[in-house]
């Protein structure tokens, strides 16, 4: 295999491969013995037919397409580990010669790692984060939590209010005919959750179990069933059953059942001090994120369109994993929430050019300041990948190769980098 490289504007690359006579030769024979069996000639038992016999017949070209299949993706990874660039895309593959008797050749167009141009990186002012934790918010978190430990009671002698959990039958009728889909029973609705059409929900209270109750409203013009889309309708509407939470008195006892105090008073501090050191964290990433915009901004670089959509599609795939742990497939979500993979795509495109922008910022940040991952470090690194994997270290360890090594380590660089400029970053 040989290989030229041609750098293009933009941070592109179109690589040139050649893959000798004698290796694609071994490809176009994998290609037969892959289809041979799918191949019939009178005279001939499947399978049993002669290579050259297929090429008199249906010309010497009839591998040609699975041949290159076959020969492009070691020819390109060993076209990478020669190239001296460092690629950042999925390749565009093009066959530029596929003929008997000659090297087959064909280019891939990449997008290659672009230059970073640092401007400010040390110093630069962000808005300092406001720690204060008001009595509102330990008042508000007591308040969810007396919500968490709410129980719920029927109620029989009062009317619908606000805030109730309502079982509810129900039909639509729009002209006085009722239409498809807009029948429930015993169906649970809670009021003011406003999972209903806008003010049907509202047009409950008041409402008495077991009394017949007229709602209406008009559908919205973009209502998802186009024949009820802006459309008047009534509900006819009864309530089978009511129901309220009771919240907990907020005293010592309620104190010492939510948590390790006997008083309220230590309960309320505690809140505090929690609240304290959520908004401490939350911070510390905020101001990570300020600081990187910050350097961002002050920063020049060139990123190659190939080099987002590869970040896309991989943010993509990382997606597909994760809810694919929870039982659903990718098309399944799609499905639900009534999106397409390339909505997809586009909606997370911003946040992935933001984080290839971050990683180089980084990168440079690092490379600027000769920052790199002791030996300490790295171990220090693989001991807590090791326990939260739960595997051994020494086992961790039998598995990390050259290429991993250095991904670990340029991840440390990373993160030490960020922990630097976020030192140096001056608070207003």
């Amino acid at each position: 295999m040989s290989l030229q490289v041609e750098k293009l504007e933009g941070n592109m690359a179109k690589l040139t491969i050649e893959v000798a006579i004698e290796d694609f030769e071994k490809a176009v024979d994998e290609a037969f013995q892959r289809n041979k069996n799918k191949l019939s000639v009178p005279g001939f038992r499947k399978g049993k037919v002669p290579r050259k016999m297929l090429e008199q017949m249906y010309g010497k070209e009839i591998f040609y397409e699975d041949a290159a299949n076959i020969a492009i993706p070691s020819a390109y990874a060993k076209a990478v580990d020669e190239c001296s660039e460092d690629i950042v895309s999925q390749p565009e593959i093009d066959v530029v010669q596929i003929e008997a008797g000659k090297p087959f050749v064909f280019t891939a167009l990449v997008a290659i790692k672009p230059e970073v141009e640092l401007g400010k990186y040390k110093g630069v002012e962000v808005e300092k984060a406001d720690l204060t934790v008001s009595d509102d918010e330990v008042d508000k978190a007591i308040e969810r939590e007396r919500e968490n430990n709410a129980r719920t009671i029927s109620v029989e002698d009062r009317a619908v209010k606000s805030g109730d959990m309502v079982t509810l039958d129900f039909e639509g009728f729009v002209d006085g005919v009722a239409f498809d889909g807009g029948k429930g029973e015993n169906y649970p609705l809670t009021i003011g959750s406003n999972t209903f059409i806008p003010g049907f929900e509202d047009q409950l209270i008041g409402a008495e179990i077991d009394k017949e109750t007229d709602v209406n409203v008009t559908f919205p013009e973009d209502y998802q069933a186009e024949e009820l889309a802006g459309k008047p309708a009534v509900f006819k509407c009864t309530v089978r059953e009511i129901k309220e939470k009771e919240l907990p008195e907020l005293d010592d006892e309620f104190a010492s059942e939510v948590s390790e105090f006997e008083t309220l008073a230590e309960y309320k501090e505690d809140v505090k001090k929690n609240l304290a050191e959520r908004k401490a964290e939350e911070a510390k990433y905020e101001k990570e994120e300020k600081v990187i915009d910050a350097i961002i901004a002050e920063a020049k670089m060139d990123i190659p369109e190939p080099m987002i959509t590869t970040q896309q599609r991989q943010m993509l795939d990382d997606f597909a994993r994760r809810i694919q742990s929870q039982g659903i497939s990718i098309d399944q979500y799609y499905q639900f929430t009534g999106t397409t993979k390339e909505a997809m795509l586009e909606q997370i495109k911003p946040q992935a050019e933001k984080r290839i922008k971050s990683r180089l910022v980084l990168e440079a940040v690092a490379k600027a300041e000769g920052i790199e991952a002791s030996e300490d470090e790295y171990n220090e690194e693989l001991n807590q990948m090791a326990e939260s994997s739960r595997m051994k270290l020494e086992d961790l360890k039998d598995m990390m190769g050259a290429y991993e090594e250095k991904a670990v380590k340029e991840d440390i660089r990373i993160r030490k980098a960020m922990e630097f400029a976020v030192e140096q970053a001056v608070e207003k």
